[in-house]
């Protein structure tokens, strides 16, 4: 076994063993790594403030702290939640999952034939979005492969154990996975996007989200303009410290499928931040979403250089 066969087997042993923990250890694992994260001011917790310091500008310094506290919280609870999700049956992590009345729309648009295309932005646990979807339907997942070779050999692990193989199709985010896309789409397909991940320098347009300046893609708008796939949004909300999420569905902008670049994205933004606002804790503060900035923006890299 090459060695980073061996580094990814491990680390997928450890995955799902930890994953055997009960749900209550599991967020107190969570709770104790947001923790370090916030005590030592890690990384982590430095560049979620700034996050929200930048989408919530008026908001109370006292209740900014404990949007920062709770934000880090969920992400490090979701970090060990998806242990379990990778590594255990489609059918135990789906118990843990009440599904919203936007399911409705989901089920039509796939009957419809005329595509799907699904946003999942990085707001509760995308996770176990992607394990409902597999149960649902045939899918394509776009994906950035992470620079690590034994990182990317353990999610090609996980999503073999998963049993999702033939059901969901990794395609890279490049060229050929485009088009693939595409295709996909106008045979009536259906298709799973990240859409707040910044695209390459170049390959999207500065659309405001949270009314600061965002490098955002275009990839969904064109998608949707040229194969007249609906569009949705869906996301899985945690309830409490048990183990209960709530799936949401709903209709994104009409706007999105513009043919102007520009439009598009600023309607693909404006229904990202609308579902964010409804429970900001879980969205995904620790990610540089502002990293990226238009040339001669005098908020520069609002991260550098304390959050690096």
């Amino acid at each position: 076994m090459a060695q980073g066969s061996t580094s990814a087997f491990l680390l997928f042993m450890f995955a799902r063993l930890t994953g055997l923990l009960p749900w209550r250890a599991l967020h107190a694992l969570g709770d104790l790594l947001a923790g370090f994260w916030q005590g030592r001011n890690a990384r982590e917790s430095r560049v979620a403030m700034r996050g929200l310091a930048l989408a919530f500008p008026d908001m109370p310094e006292n209740e900014r702290q404990t949007l920062h506290e709770a934000a880090l919280k969920s992400t490090g609870r979701q970090t060990f939640e998806t242990l379990r999700i990778w590594t255990r049956p489609a059918a135990n992590s789906l118990s843990m999952l009440d599904e919203g009345p936007g399911v409705a729309l989901f089920d039509a648009a796939l009957a419809s034939g005329r595509g799907l295309i699904v946003a999942a932005p990085h707001h509760g646990n995308w996770e176990l979005l992607n394990r409902w979807l597999a149960k649902k339907t045939p899918l394509a997942i776009l994906y950035a492969p992470p620079e690590s070779p034994v990182v990317d050999a353990f999610l090609r692990r996980v999503r073999r154990s998963q049993g999702d193989e033939g059901r969901v199709e990794q395609i890279r985010a490049e060229g050929i996975g485009i088009r693939q896309l595409f295709k996909r789409l106008q045979a009536g397909g259906v298709v799973g996007i990240l859409p707040d991940q910044q695209p390459k320098q170049g390959d999207g347009v500065w659309a405001p989200f949270f009314g600061v300046p965002a490098s955002t893609m275009t990839l969904i708008g064109r998608l949707a303009e040229r194969t007249h796939a609906d569009v949705l949004y869906a996301w899985c909300e945690r309830q409490g410290d048990g183990p209960r999420f709530t799936l949401h569905v709903e209709a994104a902008p009409s706007g999105i499928a513009s043919a102007d670049a520009l439009a598009s994205a600023t309607a693909l933004n404006a229904g990202i931040e609308s579902l964010v606002r409804r429970s900001p804790a879980q969205y995904q503060w620790t990610y540089k979403r502002w990293s990226q900035q238009p040339e001669g923006s005098a908020l520069g890299n609002p991260y550098w250089p304390d959050c690096y």
